[in-house]
C-alpha cells in the first residue's frame, strides 16, 4: 500500500467539483456503484441525514451526492425535508439520475431555513466544472469547509492496484458517536454493499469514532463509501483484509488531521492506552484522555501535569488498577517516563519534559498493565481561540 495524491479523484469512476463564493458553498460528486454509510446518533438529526440514511438503507448504492456548507438544514422541520429532497432532485435534474440514489449532506448553522434557490443558481457553475484532477477533489473538499482552516483529503493505493480516496470536513462539534463531521469515501474495488458496510463500520469505529475536540455530537454527521467498482479488481479473501487496513490508514490520516485542525487548536494529543483487559476499557480511557478539557488546557499551557491523566482515565469507566498504571509523554521519538507501576518517577528528564511539551504533537502513553488490549485516540489543546471562535459562530 502506498499514499497516492489526487484525493476522491485518484479513484477510476469519481468526478467532483465545488464552489465557495462566501460562506455558502456546494459540492457535487458524480460516482455510481454500491455504497454503505454510517450516520450520526444525535436525537435531534439534521434533515440530509434522514434523507441520505433512507437511501443507504433501501437502495445499497449511490449516483451522486450533493453537499452545501453554511447552512446545517437541521432542526428545520417538514420543510427542511422538503428542501434536502429539492437538492436531490435539482442534482438528479442536472444529470439525468435518480432522485433516490442521490445522497444529501449538510453542515453549518443549526436552526435556520436553507436557501434552496441560491443552491439551484450556482449549481450549474459547480456542475460546469465538474472532473477528474486533483484540482476538483480540493474544490470538493474547500466547499464543504466551515470553521476548518486546513484541507482533509487522502487517497491510498493498494499492492493489487485497487484505490481508496476520501475527502473530509471537521473542525468543531466533534465528538463521534458512529460518524462524526462529514466524510465522503470511494474506492474502484469490485466489491458489494455488505463488504462496504463492513470495512467502514469497522474503519470508523477504529478511527473517527475515537477523535475528540470538544465532546459534542452534530446533528449532521456522516460517513459515505461508495464503489465504483471500476478497476474490475475483486479483491480476494486474504486481500480483503488489506482492503479494511487501507481504509483504516485513510480514515486515520483524516482523523488526526481533523484533531490537528480543531477550532482554535495549537497541538495535537494522540492517547494510546495498552495493557487493558478489554478493547473496550481502552477505548474508554484513551477518549476520556482526550476529551478531558483539564488534560486539554494543560497541553495549551504546556503543563506536565499528568494528574489529569490518569484522573480522567479513573473516571473513564474503565477497569483499571491504580497501583500498576505507567504513564509516560512522548514527541519526536524521545520519551520521558512519568510513572512506574503505580510509582511516580523521580527521575524525569524535567529538560527533555519541557521540551516535549513544547512540541506540537504529544503523545500520552497510558500503561494499564493489566492485559493486553489497546486502543488510541486523538485530539486537540483547549485554546482561548475555541471560546473565540463559537462565541462568535453565528454573528
Amino acid at each position: 500500500m502506498k499514499k497516492i495524491e489526487g484525493g476522491i479523484c485518484a479513484v477510476k469512476g469519481v468526478t467532483a467539483n465545488g464552489i465557495k463564493p462566501g460562506k455558502m458553498g456546494i459540492t457535487v460528486i458524480r460516482a455510481e456503484g454500491p455504497a454503505a454509510g454510517v450516520f450520526t446518533k444525535n436525537k435531534v438529526t439534521a434533515a440530509p441525514v434522514v434523507l441520505s440514511k433512507g437511501v443507504i438503507e433501501t437502495q445499497h448504492r449511490l449516483s451522486a451526492i450533493i453537499a452545501n456548507s453554511g447552512n446545517a438544514n437541521a432542526f428545520t422541520g417538514d420543510d427542511g425535508f422538503l428542501d434536502a429532497m429539492e437538492m436531490a432532485s435539482a442534482l438528479s435534474e442536472s444529470l439525468d439520475l435518480e432522485p433516490d440514489t442521490v445522497a444529501v449532506a449538510s453542515t453549518g448553522v443549526i436552526g435556520r431555513k436553507l436557501d434552496v434557490s441560491w443552491i439551484r443558481e450556482h449549481l450549474p457553475e459547480v456542475l460546469e466544472g465538474l472532473g477528474s484532477s486533483p484540482e476538483c477533489s480540493l474544490a470538493a473538499t474547500k466547499a464543504i469547509m466551515t470553521t476548518d482552516k486546513a484541507v482533509k483529503e487522502v487517497a491510498v493505493e493498494l499492492d493489487c492496484g485497487v484505490r481508496i480516496g476520501a475527502i473530509a470536513k471537521g473542525s468543531g462539534m466533534i465528538e463521534p458517536n458512529m460518524g462524526t463531521m462529514l466524510c465522503f469515501a470511494y474506492t474502484d474495488a469490485l466489491v458489494p454493499a455488505d463488504v462496504l458496510d463492513s470495512a467502514l463500520r469497522i474503519a470508523v469505529d477504529k478511527t473517527f469514532n475515537m477523535v475528540v475536540v470538544d465532546g459534542d455530537t452534530s446533528t449532521n454527521d456522516m460517513v459515505l463509501f461508495t464503489s465504483t467498482c471500476k478497476s474490475g479488481i475483486k479483491p480476494c479473501m486474504e486481500c480483503l483484509d488489506e482492503f479494511e487496513d487501507a481504509l483504516v490508514y485513510a480514515f486515520t490520516d483524516l482523523a488526526k488531521k481533523m484533531a490537528r485542525d480543531g477550532e482554535g487548536a495549537t497541538k495535537l494529543i494522540e492517547a494510546r492506552v495498552t495493557g487493558a483487559k478489554t478493547s473496550e476499557d481502552a477505548r474508554l480511557a484513551a477518549k476520556a484522555i482526550v476529551r478531558s478539557p483539564l488534560v486539554k488546557s494543560a497541553i495549551f499551557g504546556k503543563d506536565p501535569n499528568w494528574g489529569r491523566v490518569v484522573a480522567a482515565a479513573g473516571y473513564s469507566g474503565a477497569e483499571l488498577e491504580q497501583e500498576r498504571l505507567s504513564l509516560s509523554f512522548s514527541a519526536e521519538g524521545e520519551t520521558v517516563e512519568l510513572v512506574k507501576s503505580g510509582e511516580v518517577s523521580r527521575a524525569s528528564d524535567l529538560a527533555l519534559l519541557k521540551k516535549i511539551m513544547a512540541n506540537e504533537e504529544i503523545i500520552i502513553i497510558l500503561d494499564f498493565g493489566t492485559g493486553e488490549e489497546s486502543a488510541t485516540a486523538w485530539g486537540c489543546d483547549l485554546t482561548y481561540d475555541y471560546v473565540r471562535i463559537n462565541a462568535e459562530y453565528t454573528t
